[in-house]
């Protein structure tokens, strides 16, 4: 039977009708799990006009610092931690192979830099660790415990993927390197790592390639390995995050500890760096922190604590208070977020309504703040729903306002 023309074109439109809805429905129903958006009040208290924009750094500082200690070794909880963090720092401490991982037996209270809130944080740092060698026993063991790992995590210091076993030679399963380390950490500590530090030893020719595809592919964002962009950042305009891999490099110990001359140059590196007008972002690493010069590929207590009150002192809140010292993967974060986030205001006289556009954050982030930075001669408030986590410092410096996601 022949259908007429006419009814061949409704049925046609019909259908495209029914495919517009559909993809209509699908595209909103897409959008709506991608975004989502957070809005508030600021209350002048007159009518000064307001400016706000992303602050490049969380808490407007000047310049983050990023410091790992490679491989977990025991000297982290025994020595870096109390230093920073405040607390009991070990006696001498000889472990397993003989190494003094322990410290001077002195109380810290503690290295600090200000949220600009009014509150102290403390220094953090990351771990990167394998999995395969974190043990309990025996009492003078080299590498950290579980406990103590997730001690130094709930204190808010980030714990990288090191590979499970270390291993680098001939042979190696690079994959299985990266995503037996990932489970075990999982498993043990109920987190998931996201950024990747490539194991150093002997292996075949640029074995470094292999760790680094196989952690891309596997659920990192990032890798720390022998080449690569940085250790340096500028972070005043938008940082290329996507698949990065960077540069290491290391601060270690000489024969001079008496004196601190190598740290010294360390740190007068550091002061070059900070001189710049743009803020920056850059990364160090080391491996052992106890009094022994762990494999002569460490920092010896002294000279660890010789470095860091410095930094304290002079880029604290002892000193001018410019430094986020902060765990490589919080910065990371911070900078992925803010590179994502859209803030839009519309100014009423005493009133700015203020709505930001959040991106689809992945569910291994740890870390969701956002820093705003604000420009207006005026003190304000601020209005907002209960269940967004909001500082301002309206009533004395009016510059800056943190959310917390």
């Amino acid at each position: 039977m022949k259908i007429p023309s006419f009814q061949i074109k409704v049925l046609l439109f019909i259908l495209i009708l029914l495919l517009q809805c559909s993809f209509h429905a699908v595209y909103s129903q897409n959008n709506s799990v991608k975004s989502k958006t957070i809005s508030f009040k600021i209350k002048l208290k007159s009518e000064s006009k307001v400016e706000i924009k992303a602050s490049p750094l969380k808490f407007n500082k000047h310049f983050a610092y990023s410091f790992t200690l490679d491989d977990g070794y025991r000297s982290a909880y025994l020595t870096a931690f109390p230093l920073l963090n405040g607390g009991k720092i070990s006696n001498p401490d000889k472990n397993e192979w003989k190494v003094d991982q322990g410290g001077d037996g002195t109380t810290s209270k503690g290295l600090f830099y200000s949220d600009g809130f009014g509150n102290n944080i403390p220094f953090k740092l990351a771990l990167a660790i394998n999995g395969g060698s974190l043990r309990d026993l025996p009492e003078n063991r080299g590498h950290l415990s579980w406990s103590e790992i997730k001690e130094m995590y709930n204190a808010g210091w980030d714990i990288l993927n090191h590979s499970f076993h270390h291993a680098t030679k001939h042979g190696t399963n690079y994959k299985t390197e990266v995503t037996e380390n990932t489970t075990s950490i999982k498993q043990n500590l109920d987190f998931t790592m996201s950024h990747f530090v490539v194991p150093g030893g002997e292996g075949d020719e640029k074995y470094y390639l292999e760790y680094e595809k196989e952690a891309l592919n596997n659920g990192h964002f990032s890798v720390a390995s022998y080449y690569g962009t940085g250790p340096v950042y500028k972070v005043n305009s938008k940082v290329n995050l996507d698949e990065m891999i960077s540069a290491r490099t290391f601060v270690l110990s000489s024969k001079d500890t008496t004196s601190f001359a190598t740290m010294d140059r360390y740190l007068k590196t550091i002061d070059s760096i900070v001189k710049q007008p743009e803020p920056v972002w850059f990364n160090d690493f080391t491996h052992g922190t106890g009094n022994g010069n762990l494999w002569n590929l460490s920092m010896r207590f002294p000279d660890f604590k010789y470095y860091m009150t410095t930094l304290a002192d002079k880029y604290g809140t002892k000193g001018n208070d410019s430094i986020w010292m902060a765990p490589w993967q919080e910065v990371y974060e911070y900078i992925w977020l803010r590179d994502r986030i859209k803030i839009e205001y519309k100014q009423n006289k005493k009133e700015v309504e203020v709505t930001i556009i959040l991106p689809e954050i992945p569910e291994t982030f740890r870390h969701k703040d956002i820093s705003l930075n604000i420009e207006t001669s005026s003190k304000f408030e601020i209005e907002s729903a209960r269940d967004l986590k909001i500082k301002e410092d309206g009533r004395t410096n009016h510059k800056q306002i943190l959310i917390q996601l």
